[in-house]
């Protein structure tokens, strides 16, 4: 097989509904695009539609809020993390408002070039929320000293607003350089063809959106001091939270009375929105991201509901943007929702094979690690590495043992330090409990997280919190992750029809949190932890829990054999009694689907789903050093490579460089003495 280079696989059907939806100069709704991670979200927009969305009347704002995470994003030579952003060190608040509205700026000084946006559209905007009188007056004396000196009563009281803005507009333009502003709208290419009028308009909405920026940032000092309070006190306030996002969401207000067909259409497109929750108060200026975050959502889909707004996208690997977000911000179609999953494995097997992988590769590809566009590209960019060759050289070595060495990366890189985050979480949530912030209703009666350390003992703390983690995994493995191991792959639950209340799946099981119209799963705050940590992803339609990809899930197996292996006898001990005692168990929210019947979703059809019982897994140490499930049909072409494994170091792929011992792992029938219970 010859090397090619790596090639951006178009995506037809998603590439359509994206296109239709940004042809619209406004609309009422924005637009999340969410999906696991590695499926290819980010790459579909700047590799296939940007370019298309900036030609003619369509100019689009790009906002990448990860961006200031310089260690995980490849505009500085990295990539992005295959865990939740929350692992990662958050960046300052200021820096997403200033790149937020550095983006907006931009897109309205070409709707002012265009002509689309004058002074008078600025003032009648800003004075539809905004008090404008005494900034004007301040502004105005600030700028011209003469009249500030004659006398304080130089301007009546009786002026309008609307004098004052002209009047204020003249002042400002007076200190404002006149060759900047040229620059901004392009008039030294414009000279020959604009008339002195024409190019003192242009030069006049320019001026006039500096103005509106100073009245508001003006009215946003007067507020400094209860700014500061609120973030001291912990409290809320819609008004001070509106005054933070007061700036951009008047240029959005801006653009979108402006926008006109096939003249002058811009979009926005904000990808890694949940960044903006994460962000960082470096002082007393503004509002807390969570806060920041919220108020900026409300006012797009104010704006939209009310006025009709500019199409605004938002792309997220979050999956609180799947469902609980429609919730949080008023109900379900509150959002236009599109779920992107990546490929089939069918699909991606047409694109791969061949090209990329040998059909033997393929079939060992699509059991480990599945379909996922990342995953495939990574394994891909380590097949062409040096480390490949070496592996080659050796007549005992094969392809698998590149699948076991990037299982490794994956399970030292990504999962081990997310399950440390989510260990994190979970000790917050017991000092939580601990201190009554925890409602009673979520530590009602048999919850296995029901009774947290009572003493503020850390080691306590660490060591219950690992308890519930090693649980909840423990109930994941004895459902099987949800679905059928041997029979699909993840992505096979995605060819049914998600606008019908009927799915066909032959011989698969689901564990679905909206089953028994129920949200029990989320009072467990394991399942919050592996969610925030982005381990877990909860999908919107179908309504399933699930690992982000079958290596990730892989690696979570992994993690609870090499757990169980460094316990101690005690801990061992407390273990068992968590599951035998108060141990976690979501067999009633799996699903099962076969072609003999249909199956209605519960509360909506007359019949109720089956319950599926999985074969209980016997976990068999062996003495290879590595750790890998596969079924007793196929161990061969699973199996670990020692070998692999020993010479992992070698690795030049994505700074893998550490080694994972581990144990190997067979799935066979129960049988007396034969191992350990996982």
């Amino acid at each position: 097989m010859v090397s090619k280079s790596w090639k951006i696989i178009p995506r037809p059907l998603l590439e359509t509904i994206l296109n239709n939806h940004a042809q619209h100069h406004r609309v009422p709704q924005p637009l999340i695009l969410h999906g696991p991670r590695g499926v290819g979200k980010t790459t579909l927009f700047l590799d296939r539609l940007l370019k298309d969305w900036n030609k003619g009347p369509h100019v689009t704002g790009y906002v990448d809020f990860a961006q200031s995470i310089k260690e995980h994003h490849p505009r500085y030579n990295n990539s992005f993390p295959w865990a939740s952003w929350s692992t990662c060190d958050p960046p300052t608040l200021s820096d997403c408002k200033t790149q937020l509205e550095t983006c907006l700026e931009s897109i309205t000084q070409k709707g002012i070039q265009l002509g689309a946006i004058t002074s008078s559209q600025i003032f009648s905007t800003l004075n539809k929320w905004h008090r404008l009188d005494t900034c004007l007056r301040r502004i105005i004396f600030q700028n011209n000293s003469n009249i500030a000196s004659k006398s304080k009563n130089a301007i009546s009281d009786k002026v309008s607003s609307s004098v004052l803005w002209d009047r204020a507009v003249f002042a400002l333009s007076a200190r404002s350089n006149a060759k900047e502003i040229d620059n901004i709208l392009g008039l030294e290419e414009k000279g020959k063809s604009l008339s002195i009028e024409e190019a003192s308009y242009f030069r006049e909405a320019i001026v006039a959106l500096r103005l509106a920026k100073e009245v508001i940032k003006m009215q946003q000092g007067w507020r400094a001091n209860a700014i500061a309070h609120l973030n001291r006190t912990g409290g809320f306030s819609r008004s001070l939270a509106n005054s933070c996002t007061d700036w951009p969401c008047l240029l959005l207000e801006l653009l979108s009375k402006a926008a006109e067909i096939d003249y002058f259409q811009p979009k926005l497109v904000i990808n890694n929105i949940e960044v903006l929750k994460n962000a960082i108060l470096v002082d007393d200026s503004m509002v807390s991201g969570p806060m920041y975050h919220d108020s900026l959502v409300w006012r797009i889909i104010a704006l939209g509901a009310n006025e009709r707004c500019l199409p605004v996208m938002l792309v997220t690997s979050d999956s609180y943007y799947s469902y609980q977000a429609f919730w949080d911000f008023g109900f379900p179609d509150i959002f236009i929702s599109r779920e992107n999953f990546g490929w089939a494995p069918q699909e991606a097997k047409m694109h791969m094979v061949t090209d990329y992988f040998s059909q033997s590769e393929w079939a060992v590809i699509v059991e480990v690690l599945g379909p996922n566009p990342r995953h495939l590209f990574e394994l891909y960019a380590l097949k062409q590495s040096s480390y490949y060759q070496k592996i080659l050289e050796d007549k005992a070595s094969t392809f698998e043992d590149i699948v076991d060495a990037y299982l490794s990366y994956l399970q030292v890189t990504v999962v081990n330090p997310a399950m440390d985050k989510a260990q994190e979480f979970l000790q917050k949530f017991a000092n939580d409990a601990r201190s009554g912030k925890i409602p009673k209703d979520r530590l009602r009666f048999g919850s296995p997280w029901r009774h947290p350390p009572k003493r503020d003992d850390p080691t306590l703390c660490q060591q219950w919190a690992k308890l519930q983690l090693l649980d909840f995994v423990q109930s994941l493995v004895n459902t099987e992750f949800g679905y059928n191991l041997p029979d699909m792959s993840f992505i096979d639950m995605f060819n049914c029809n998600k606008n019908a209340e009927l799915i066909f799946v032959d011989g698969a099981v689901f564990v679905n949190y909206l089953g028994d119209c129920s949200f029990e799963i989320f009072d467990d705050p394991c399942t919050v932890a592996l969610l925030e940590v982005g381990l877990l992803y909860a999908q919107r339609d179908p309504s399933f829990i699930r690992p982000i990809s079958r290596g990730i899930q892989r690696c979570l197996v992994r993690w609870l054999v090499q757990e169980r292996m460094k316990m101690s006898l005690q801990n061992l001990l407390q273990f068992l009694w968590q599951r035998i005692i108060r141990g976690r168990s979501y067999r009633h929210l799996m699903l099962q689907f076969d072609h003999d019947f249909s199956v209605d979703t519960p509360g909506v059809g007359s019949r109720r789903s089956k319950v599926h019982a999985p074969m209980l897994l016997i976990i068999i140490a062996c003495s290879s050093e590595s750790c890998l499930p596969s079924t007793a049909s196929n161990q061969k072409q699973n199996s670990i490579s020692a070998k692999g494994m020993a010479s992992m170091n070698e690795l030049a792929f994505a700074g893998l460089c550490q080694y994972l011992a581990g144990i190997e792992l067979h799935e066979v029938r129960m049988q007396p003495g034969s191992g350990l219970i996982v």
